[in-house]
């Protein structure tokens, strides 16, 4: 029986970029595609209902962690078997949605990233600023030595997820800022899922959603808590219940 595929789109202040995007998801690759629109103040809801999307819109801004609950909340009440999330500013390459998929859908992964750093070359000529491109790099490091993974990126942005992992990990106890991301992949990790990824282009832009200076710090410092919970977590010298799985 064919998997049910959805991508899911955390939206906000998407216009300029979105249609793009939804063009470059190969045809075929995805059953359905849900954009939840985190208040945005462009017309980017309007533009995702003449495409054709399934649109969910937000009455407040809840973060970026806040919208990715929303998004897999809502996938999962429609029946999907993987979930891709793509960011609708064009960041990252739709057309790797279905080599992304297919390593989950195959049984090879849980889940499956998009690793921008391919070559230090090719991420600071796709724009990646200097200090996000070492802080980058340090992290994964950390991140690859602690939970014993070998992932080339920890911090992109385009993923995919089986439903066993949406099922299993608590993202509903995350953050509802950026972190979001690392606490769910350090969360997939602690419970045994099979983590993979494979290379994309960085692309950095004025339009492309980036997080400032100060709040990458916050990023990194979050993430850093976290790592430390998880190694006593592993030592079984605290127990954690954001790293532990879900008793369904």
């Amino acid at each position: 029986m064919k998997a049910k595929i959805i991508a899911v789109m955390p939206a906000y202040n998407a216009e300029k970029t979105l249609e793009k995007t939804v063009r470059d998801i190969p045809p075929g690759s995805v059953d359905e595609i849900i954009l939840v629109d985190d208040a945005s103040r462009d017309g980017t809801v309007a533009l995702a209902r003449r495409l054709g999307l399934t649109t969910l819109t937000h009455e407040k801004n809840t973060g970026y962690g806040g919208n990715q609950k929303t998004c897999y909340r809502e996938a999962l009440k429609r029946g999907a078997d993987i979930v891709v999330m793509i960011h609708p500013d064009y960041q990252y390459d739709a057309r790797l949605t279905p080599y992304l998929t297919g390593l989950i859908a195959s049984g090879v992964c849980d889940v499956v990233c998009g690793n921008r750093i391919r070559t230090r070359v090719e991420a600071l000529q796709g724009g990646m600023p200097l200090y996000k491109y070492f802080c980058n790099r340090g992290l994964t490091l950390l991140e690859n030595l602690i939970t014993g993974q070998n992932l080339g990126e920890w911090h992109s942005g385009l993923r995919a997820y089986s439903r066993r992992v949406l099922e299993t990990i608590p993202w509903e106890r995350n953050s509802d800022d950026f972190v979001f991301d690392q606490q769910f992949l350090i969360q997939a990790a602690s419970c045994g899922m099979r983590l993979g990824d494979i290379p994309v282009a960085a692309r950095y832009f004025s339009e492309a959603s980036s997080i400032n200076f100060r709040r990458s710090v916050v990023y990194g410092l979050s993430t850093l808590a976290l790592l430390a919970q998880f190694l006593l977590q592993r030592l079984g010298l605290a127990r954690f219940a954001l790293l532990t799985a879900k008793r369904n």
